[in-house]
């Protein structure tokens, strides 16, 4: 990397990922690392220009006060104490903060602002082609955010030593499928495997109706479905994943305040299928970051603004069974809800929405026929960093838009709700 880099040491502050991130939209690149490591392992960092120890409102974890090493302080390079340890207090002013931090950044380390998408992509093509070489390598490409944008930067990077395989487990949002074979193999000449896996998922969800049943099927079976392709190739040494910087902060290994979930794709090798190595070129991005990479590497808007959708897809957004019947009434009803919003001008200003299958039926009337069939709840939220969300206020001529056609256009659905509660106490998704 040529980047300079501010170097934050993690002693116990929840905020670190947020100093990180306000470093990095002055556009200098910085990590979060853990509080003992040593001078060497600093020294060999590329272009630190600046440390901020930052341990919160009093440097304890777990009932341990934690401090760095002494030869961190006296290295060559500014030391910023960022808590009630330092001589002047840290700024609790939004205004004085980033002013407070601009000036250490610039003023006291003299970094350059080098941090952008087109450095960061450079780098990281130089990067894959030296780690890579002449090899292969293997892309599990669900067409979500984070492994569309490692699909394109490592198609910019090797081209056709990249094989990407798109598993269509049939729980995907309408029209899904259809958008990344046209986006990958059409657009971007990608070397794109498409496994029509609808029956065998569904096959295997039938009858369950846990939460927690159905995402270990559909784990399981996904990883059985990318192992049976991959045995069918030949030469592959490298398993490609869309790690991002939250995934390793989470996973512990951006410090000691961090610990909060651990990632399936954080801290080694998976062990289905015989790869050599990893490789994962977003690994030092956050969320939004990734986003701006795929901007520009070429990828359609609606693709690298795609919202957050969980991996086992329309199964927990289906209550209770999974039948065919309600993964296209849960489609259908989606695709409305999302076109609606779209054209009243709200999907900027909304964070998630999408539509759920509730399994409750109840009775109603179309035409002169009685009906007993099943109601759709509409979810739409506003949020900042997903830990919390407030339900959206829709304009009340928006939803009666929405239920008008829900029900006459979706088979099956006689009712449809609207999810006002927040997080917490709900979760933002339903399962």
């Amino acid at each position: 990397m040529k980047q300079d880099m501010i170097l934050i040491l993690d002693l116990g502050s929840e905020e670190n990922p947020r100093l990180a991130r306000e470093i990095r939209a002055l556009g200098v690149y910085s990590e979060i690392h853990p509080h003992d490591i040593t001078l060497e392992e600093v020294k060999a960092l590329p272009n630190v220009k600046g440390i901020i120890l930052n341990g919160g409102p009093n440097r304890v974890v777990d009932g341990v006060e934690i401090d760095a090493a002494k030869e961190i302080y006296n290295h060559d390079v500014p030391v910023l104490l960022a808590d009630h340890k330092g001589d002047q207090p840290w700024p609790s002013d939004e205004e004085e903060r980033k002013q407070a931090l601009s000036n250490f950044v610039f003023g006291v380390c003299g970094a350059q602002p080098n941090w952008n998408m087109e450095n960061f992509i450079a780098d990281q093509v130089e990067l894959i082609r030296q780690q890579v070489g002449d090899r292969k390598v293997l892309l599990a490409l669900s067409g979500g955010v984070d492994s569309s944008v490692v699909a394109a930067l490592l198609i910019r990077a090797i081209g056709k030593q990249l094989t990407c395989v798109h598993v269509n487990h049939g729980l995907l949002r309408k029209g899904e499928p259809e958008q990344v074979v046209e986006v990958f193999r059409h657009q971007m000449d990608a070397n794109l495997i498409y496994v029509d896996a609808v029956d065998r998922f569904l096959d295997k969800l039938a009858g369950a109706a846990d939460p927690e049943q159905k995402r270990k099927i559909i784990g399981t079976e996904f990883i059985r479905v990318f192992e049976e392709e991959a045995r069918k190739l030949e030469g592959i040494e490298f398993l490609a994943q869309g790690t991002i910087y939250p995934d390793v902060v989470e996973s512990g290994l951006g410090g000691e305040s961090t610990v909060i979930k651990s990632h399936h794709n954080v801290g080694g090798l998976p062990d289905y299928v015989d790869f050599k190595e990893i490789v994962e070129p977003l690994r030092d991005l956050f969320k939004d970051e990734t986003r701006q990479a795929g901007r520009e590497l070429g990828l359609p808007e609606y693709l690298v603004s795609r919202q957050p959708f969980p991996g086992p897809g329309l199964a927990i957004r289906i209550i209770g069974e999974v039948t065919p019947d309600k993964v296209k009434m849960v489609q259908e009803a989606d695709a409305i809800w999302r076109e609606e919003i779209a054209k009243a001008g709200l999907d900027k200003s909304i964070s998630q929405y999408y539509a759920a299958l509730t399994n409750m039926r109840s009775v109603g009337v179309m035409g002169d026929e009685r009906t007993y069939d099943y109601a759709v709840a509409l979810r739409a939220v506003t949020t900042t960093d997903f830990m919390t969300a407030e339900a959206a206020e829709i304009p009340w001529g928006l939803l009666q838009t929405v239920t008008s056609r829900i029900v006459n256009e979706v088979q099956h659905v006689n009712r449809i709700l609207y999810d006002c509660t927040g997080k917490p106490p709900a979760t933002i998704e339903f399962e």
